[in-house]
């Protein structure tokens, strides 16, 4: 993209001012107007498009935020891109920073300061929209959408709005924190976040915080020289570095411990790091995603987790709503995991029975999208002749499913009795072939020990 084409509107009611901006912008080769107050900028927003808005915070009438507020809410775009937004104050407050970006400012700029921090913020935005801009027309012409894509497209008006800010969020390069259930897509978002931002072609490096002790996950993050410590044989790259021009996404990140969280709050800051064992600084540009189930309020109120570094990872944080709560999406993602499993397993399945949309409109899933994508691997494994049957649900033949005839009768049965029945069978078939073993029959089904636990006294299994 061409600067020419570059359009700006300066909003600000201090005519000299924006008549200012409007010079410097002008110069540096931008197609820039001016409007003197919110309600203005509104108006010109109705009947153009522009890359960019450049705001005054505080204005009479509607202020800056409350503009910023309209041009996200309202999804403004231009070429399929969304409108990004700086805000200009002269009241440098870092609470009114920290506010702007979670509500999905691109960038801030102190009035007074030397024009050349505004022009920064106006290139990067400039350079993040090109490049996605390239990306856009790209897959425009090739007909094709990321590898993700599918799985976060929603008939759900919550999550789509959720996934329209995320979209936003992925044009800055400012820090996301996601939030949800375990098994909602948290880790599908964040490859969703960098799919469609400039750094898409850059890495995208995964690390899961939980299942790894404090030294490892520094050595895994950090990477170590040869001889840092017992067993480092070798010098190894860390996530930090791999991760340069891309994107790092921490999963489970309320389970990292204080003492890391305190040697991380400088990476994230500085953007370098120093291989355990080795005094050598290493500068490197990542862009940080981060994820967890858990209560984070609740973390640090107990002193669990760092305020400071909460504050540091959360710049935006975007809470990913239950499968429960989405239902209406069920069929495009039952469909996506089919014909996934399908090809998989070099299986084409053509037909679901009625009884097994039934059976998952009425299921909560615990386990969430995670949980439907187990279930779906096995009703495609047990399929025969393309048919996914509500004999399936189990795995088993009819003479096994212990329901009587009496309940398979549609007039007889209720769709919530025809769940219970289905569930109750379906655990205790796993448990009996898990030997009753918790923890793995958790694993199986998709869901926590508690929930299991929680399953088992509900269905009358424990009696």
């Amino acid at each position: 993209m061409e600067k020419e084409a570059f359009q700006i509107l300066v909003v600000d009611d201090e005519l000299l001012f924006a008549e200012g901006i409007e010079q410097i912008l002008s110069y540096e080769g931008y197609s820039v107007q001016t409007v003197s107050s919110g309600d203005e900028a509104l108006q010109k927003l109705k009947w153009k498009a522009y890359h960019l808005v450049i705001t005054d915070l505080m204005m009479p009438g509607m202020n800056g935020m409350a503009l910023l507020s309209e041009v996200v809410n309202n999804a403004q775009t231009i070429e399929g891109l969304p409108t990004a937004v700086i805000l200009m104050t002269a009241y440098a407050t870092i609470p009114n920073a920290v506010a702007a970006m979670k509500e999905g400012a691109a960038g801030y700029y102190v009035k007074g300061n030397n024009p050349s921090e505004l022009l920064t913020e106006v290139s990067a935005v400039f350079e993040a929209q090109g490049v996605a801009s390239s990306k856009l027309t790209a897959r425009t012409l090739n007909n094709e959408d990321g590898p993700v894509s599918e799985l976060v497209q929603s008939q759900n008006e919550q999550f789509a709005k959720m996934v329209s800010l995320a979209r936003k969020a992925a044009m800055s390069p400012v820090n996301i924190l996601l939030l949800g259930e375990s098994g909602v897509g948290k880790d599908v978002l964040a490859q969703y976040i960098h799919e469609v931002s400039p750094r898409c072609q850059g890495p995208f490096v995964a690390v899961n915080c939980q299942s790894l002790s404090d030294q490892v996950l520094e050595s895994e993050l950090f990477g170590h020289s040869k001889g840092a410590f017992t067993g480092a044989l070798t010098e190894r790259v860390g996530r930090f570095e791999t991760a340069h021009e891309g994107t790092l996404f921490l999963d489970e990140v309320a389970d990292i411990s204080l003492t890391t969280q305190v040697k991380l709050l400088r990476v994230i800051e500085n953007k370098e790091i120093e291989r355990l064992g080795s005094n050598d600084t290493i500068k490197t540009d990542f862009r940080l995603i981060t994820a967890t189930n858990k209560d984070m309020g609740a973390l640090i109120e107990k002193g669990l987790f760092r305020e400071d570094f909460y504050y540091r990872i959360s710049t935006i944080v975007l809470e990913i709503p239950p499968l429960r709560k989405r239902k209406e999406d069920l069929p495009k993602l039952v469909q996506h995991f089919v014909k996934q499993a399908g090809e998989s397993m070099g299986k084409t399945i053509h037909t679901i029975e009625p009884e097994v949309w039934a059976y998952l409109e009425q299921y909560d899933f615990p386990g969430n999208v995670r949980e439907l994508k187990n279930i779906v691997e096995r009703l495609v494994v047990f399929s025969e002749n393309g048919i996914i049957t509500s004999q399936d649900l189990f795995g088993y033949s009819s003479h096994e499913l212990q329901i009587s005839d009496r309940e398979v009768e549609a007039d007889v049965l209720t769709l919530r009795d025809f769940r219970a029945a289905v569930e109750k069978n379906y655990i205790s078939s796993i448990l009996e072939k898990n030997q009753y073993n918790m923890t793995a029959t958790s694993e199986m089904l998709g869901i926590t020990r508690r929930q299991l636990f929680n399953k088992i006294k509900a269905l009358g299994l424990d009696e």
